[in-house]
């Protein structure tokens, strides 16, 4: 059996391990396109903050790891795949056959399309290239703007703050990392940023980027009217899964790749796992994205087993993102937004302005389903432990929209205390 994993970031390391102890036989070819050893892009902040070399971005730390393991590296790009043969064409012209295949090619950063948006100033965060591009612009006293505040751009944001640049940060949301966090709780964050020297502009947009009279300097025009000269801007305003070389196949692509519970595709053998995956929700079993590192470790490990020919589900995927903000940590799990109540949905929050301080909590009937998190730093795993369990909370409920605190003693009251009596 021949196994191809497209892609050897942290999903396709784990799904090419996890293949390699499930079928100690088999062929196994792992495939990168950007010429680096497999890496993590989470790194990269560190790498700029300067608290990492490039080596400490990379995802195993002996140079022939795979080679032990007689995993064959690959730096290719895939352009099209042919179901039927089961076949990849690569850019480079040569063909590559497979028994099965894992999609694990993840996703890439969303450049608008803004005048002036390729101009060499102006840099996405993405990859060590990315990386060493920013390095050599972003210098202590530097006039930078960021393009968006979201999950991915307050890390960005974090590490261009320890570089000791003059920080503007634009987004079209109403608050900061709208996708993650509440009103109040993105408000909150908002300020916290503000009070630590970066400007924070929201509701707008960039509407040109400009050359400036001025050499290695462009003119940032925005959506509110406000022209910026800039020494570097950064894109950071999403990301979109690498599917284009899909297209004209039967494998099935909304938002990114659909798989089943298995993670596989609609066409048999095709498996997909990662950014570039669109899974089953935890609880509504609708598809979705989460291009998040733990859901792209347990997705390859699942996809690798079922690769192997041992039948394994997921249980489903949960939303799961935590978030340090210059020292602000905050967090949000399942579905934070949460329910209408006529669809046996109820909500409570805790606000602690003064302190950052935030909780707000969501319910389904007697079922926590999300919650959201500003300055708790203890015991936050009891909140995932109550939504990825789906624990039944009873009389709880009520106590907890009295007073959401208390959601440590709800956990081990109607968590950890039945698995204890049942033993």
């Amino acid at each position: 059996m021949k196994h191809v994993i497209l892609g050897n970031g942290p999903t396709g390391v784990v799904a090419a391990e996890t293949l390699r102890r499930a079928a100690p036989a088999d062929e196994i070819l792992m495939v990168g396109s950007e010429g680096e050893p497999p890496y993590s892009r989470m790194a990269i902040p560190y790498l700029l903050e300067e608290n990492i070399d490039e080596s400490g971005t990379y995802l195993r730390k002996t140079p022939d790891h795979f080679k032990k393991l007689r995993v064959r590296e690959l730096n290719a790009r895939a352009v099209s795949l042919d179901t039927e043969q089961r076949r990849i064409l690569f850019q480079d012209g040569h063909f590559e056959d497979y028994d099965r295949l894992l999609i694990a090619t993840g996703s890439h950063p969303v450049r608008p399309p803004i005048p002036g948006v390729d101009l060499p100033e102006v840099q996405t965060c993405w990859t060590l290239a990315d990386a060493r591009a920013i390095a050599n612009l972003a210098k202590p006293g530097s006039r930078v703007l960021q393009l968006g505040a979201g999950f991915i751009g307050c890390i960005i944001m974090e590490a261009l703050a320890a570089r000791g640049v003059q920080l503007t940060v634009v987004e079209m949301g109403d608050r900061m990392v709208p996708r993650m966090m509440t009103p109040k709780a993105g408000g909150m964050i908002k300020n916290w940023v503000e009070t630590k020297g970066i400007r924070v502009v929201t509701n707008a947009g960039v509407k040109r980027i400009d050359r400036s009279a001025q050499p290695s300097v462009v003119d940032v025009t925005l959506s509110t009217g406000d022209v910026l000269s800039c020494d570097l801007v950064i894109v950071a305003a999403g990301v979109a899964p690498n599917v284009a070389f899909l297209e004209s196949t039967p494998v099935h692509v909304a938002k990114g790749v659909l798989v089943n519970e298995y993670l596989e595709t609609s066409v048999p053998g095709v498996y997909a796992a990662g950014d570039v995956a669109e899974a089953p929700d935890l609880f509504t079993g609708e598809h979705l994205v989460a291009a998040i590192q733990p859901n792209a470790a347990d997705q390859a490990r699942v996809a690798a087993l079922n690769m192997a020919g041992r039948p394994t589900k997921l249980n489903g995927v949960l939303a799961i993102n935590v978030l340090a903000t210059l020292g602000l940590i905050s967090s949000s799990f399942g579905q934070w937004w949460g329910e209408k109540s006529d669809q046996g949905g109820a909500g409570v929050e805790h606000i602690d302005e003064a302190r950052y301080r935030y909780l707000s909590l969501q319910f389904k009937d007697d079922v926590m389903i999300g919650a959201t998190s500003i300055g708790l730093t203890e015991h936050v795993g009891a909140l995932r432990g109550l939504i990825h369990g789906q624990v039944k909370l009873g009389a709880w409920k009520e106590r907890l929209l009295a007073n959401p605190l208390q959601f440590v003693e709800a956990y081990v009251a109607r968590s950890q205390q039945p698995m204890a009596l049942a033993r």
